[in-house]
């Protein structure tokens, strides 16, 4: 793991140089679905920081087991399981409808939950993705604005291709959407998730502040997710403890 892990910085080091960066304004977070709570604090050790995940009852127990790390929702929220998700997570990465945003907003007034939030915006107008269309963000940025909510940046995934130079278009394009977006924007929409294991390095030549790696960190993914317990049960999109 620790060979893995400092493989992954001296590629987003020489990414970050290549682009004439600081190393320091990327992230990297370590996609642990389907993967162990043991993986995780190995993960830990390594110097690891943040992890993500996408399975929102996977992810109750590993932060129940392994607790201080920073948790990060990247996958497909539901509306029925934002009152457990808003809790949990310190960013969610999938903000992608204004039906969505608007129940995050009220489960964030209720709770007094404010995890930071990223639009997921479909540069690629791929029909199997989630995300908003570009031409849709301004008006979900000025409804974020109406709600108190504020919004940090963006997040994309492109078409996957057999080669990572293939998404280097769409990360440029979100870059350069996001920097039209925030003139006159009172938010600061800095963060941008984007490039995940065979891609990250061009997606941080095109500006990414995070990027989402899970097989060159942990290798391939379990084809199941097997744990004690967690005390935490989810019912209809609820939690609560046992």
């Amino acid at each position: 793991m620790h060979e893995r892990i400092a493989e992954i910085e001296r590629r987003i080091e020489a990414a970050c140089a290549r682009a004439g960066r600081d190393a320091g304004a990327v992230r990297l977070v370590a996609v642990s679905k389907t993967h162990g709570a043991e993986a995780v604090d190995e993960a830990r050790r390594a110097g690891v920081r943040i992890f993500g995940e996408n399975r929102i009852q996977e992810a109750a127990v590993k932060i129940e087991q392994c607790g201080s790390a920073e948790w990060h929702f990247i996958g497909h929220l539901q509306r029925n399981k934002v009152k457990v998700a808003v809790p949990l997570f310190s960013m969610i990465h999938s903000v992608d409808s204004m039906p969505l945003l608007e129940a995050v907003a009220e489960c964030m007034e209720a709770t007094g939950c404010r995890p930071a939030l990223l639009m997921e915006v479909n540069v690629a107008g791929d029909g199997a993705k989630f995300g908003f269309k570009p031409d849709a963000v301004p008006e979900a940025l000025r409804r974020a604005a109406a709600l108190g909510v504020a919004i940090s940046g963006f997040m994309t995934m492109p078409p996957f291709a057999p080669t990572a130079e293939a998404a280097r278009p769409h990360f440029r394009r979100l870059r350069e959407l996001r920097d039209i977006w925030q003139e006159g924007c009172a938010m600061d929409l800095s963060e941008l998730s984007m490039g995940m294991s065979h891609d990250f390095e061009v997606a941080i030549e095109e500006g990414a502040t995070l990027v989402r790696v899970g097989t060159a960190l942990f290798g391939e993914r379990q084809s199941s997710f097997v744990t004690r317990r967690s005390s935490l049960v989810i019912r209809d999109g609820c939690s609560s403890d046992e």
